[in-house]
């Protein structure tokens, strides 16, 4: 699955064209590297995302195409 999907589908980022442009700036980094939009996503992944002076770190749990409200945040578990 594509980073912005998941990032939607989780969500972790409530638009997709949002996940995209925060990925486009760089503001998002999969395994410590830098990501695209485009990358594809995999189970044990950990996503850190930047929002200013704060900071999300995530780690991918599940992938699911159409997560409901209930279980979208079974999809990661938020880390330190």
């Amino acid at each position: 699955m594509r980073l912005d999907k998941y990032l939607k589908v989780s969500r972790i980022i409530k638009r997709r064209t949002v996940a995209n442009e925060a990925c486009d700036a760089g503001r998002v980094t999969v395994n410590g590297n830098v990501a695209r939009a485009s990358y594809n996503v995999k189970i044990g992944d950990i996503i850190v995302i930047s929002f200013g002076s704060r900071e999300l770190k995530v780690k991918v749990t599940m992938l699911n195409e159409h997560a409901t409200k209930d279980n979208a945040s079974e999809m990661y578990i938020t880390t330190t």
